[in-house]
């Protein structure tokens, strides 16, 4: 399983639409606040072109590329953070996932309602971001108070897990997001224990229409999102679920027809997991042979023990080597035989960090 990611936003801005076009899923999306209720869900394949290129090679039994969680979760209204709407439930839904998705809407239909009565992305982000910031606020306040009581009790741990929560706090206090270095293990490990909603790494989907698509970043609408989702460090990825819908029922090469032909390159859904797995650092690996091709997802970094690990505990657990070819080494020598009398794979220990494309063949002992 690569991720799960969590789709939030207003009402009435389309998102359970968004989220039924870019996972073939069949969530309720009515004209009508709070349609979705309950968090729908959608397990979807992470398309990867590598994989049918693999398997084709190693005349693979079967291919099995690896997966992501879609969460369609129920509309945020302004208040939240004090019970308005679905209040507390809707965002416990949220703590549970990897990655947010705030969903905004740019498309005019004039049959769907906006429970603001107008279009002003820039708005609606703004509301959605005010409502986690509030609740995350409420929260924090009362965490540190505990972490205070804890250090002067001469608990060394609590004294970091303060020092780190007041930071945060006061970011909150000042109406900003949380500025966090991740790379600190400490910083992540106090991250971890929170689950604030505002420290999830997040982008924004615009829910455009065709012509919003064909036009956007050039209007001043999508520029002025844009620029406000770079205020908050979010990248903004434009998705039409109508587009989305109708290449369902082409053929591959027609769809990537009326991709070009819409000034594209990749889908929304593409996109929308090529963005996820760049925020969350995530890379692919294969392992391939003639039983299998198989895609596996692990953080960029990893060493070889833990992507081992995403295979089968036991491997990670006896660990010995992991034989290496990358993906390109492999396709131009043409299999795992040629690639070694060329030179190209390579025997690696516990301290090898595992990157994009390597296919991998793990020896382990338990």
């Amino acid at each position: 399983m690569g991720f799960a990611c969590g789709f939030v936003g207003l009402p009435n801005v389309g998102k359970s639409t968004l989220f039924n076009a870019l996972s073939h899923g069949h969530a309720p999306a009515e004209n009508f606040p709070f349609c979705t209720i309950d968090p729908n869900s959608a397990i979807v394949t992470v398309p990867d072109e590598r994989l049918d290129v693999l398997a084709k090679l190693e005349k693979s039994a079967k291919v099995v590329p690896t997966t992501l969680k879609f969460i369609d979760i129920a509309g945020l209204v302004q208040g939240a953070s004090k019970g308005e709407g679905l209040g507390n439930q809707f965002l416990g839904h949220i703590r549970g996932v990897d990655c947010v998705v705030h969903v905004v809407r740019l498309f005019q239909d004039g049959d769907v309602v906006h429970v603001k009565d107008s279009i002003d992305p820039c708005r609606d982000l703004e509301i959605i971001l005010t409502e986690l910031m509030l609740a995350d606020l409420d929260f924090l306040q009362r965490a540190v108070d505990k972490l205070r009581k804890l250090a002067r009790g001469g608990d060394a741990d609590s004294k970091t897990e303060l020092e780190i929560a007041s930071a945060i706090l006061a970011n909150l206090n000042d109406g900003k997001l949380p500025e966090v270095d991740r790379s600190d293990e400490r910083v992540q490990k106090v991250l971890n224990q929170l689950q604030l909603l505002t420290t999830l790494p997040a982008f924004v989907v615009a829910n455009v229409d065709e012509e919003g698509f064909r036009n956007f970043g050039k209007d001043a609408v999508s520029q002025a999102l844009i620029a406000k989702a770079a205020s908050y460090q979010m990248e903004v990825v434009p998705v039409c679920a109508k587009m989305e819908m109708e290449m369902e029922e082409l053929s591959p090469e027609d769809a990537q027809m009326f991709l070009e032909d819409m000034g594209a390159t990749e889908s929304g859904l593409q996109r929308v997991i090529k963005t996820g797995y760049h925020l969350l650092n995530y890379i692919t690996f294969f392992t391939t042979g003639p039983d299998e091709t198989r895609a596996w997802t692990v953080t960029a970094g990893s060493p070889a023990p833990v992507a081992a690990g995403k295979i089968h505990t036991d491997m990670q657990r006896g660990f010995i080597r992991m034989e290496v070819v990358s993906y390109d080494n492999l396709v131009q020598y043409h299999g795992w035989n040629e690639a070694k009398n060329a030179g190209k794979l390579q025997v690696e220990g516990k301290e090898y960090l595992v990157k994009d494309g390597d296919c991998v063949y793990v020896r382990f002992s338990v």
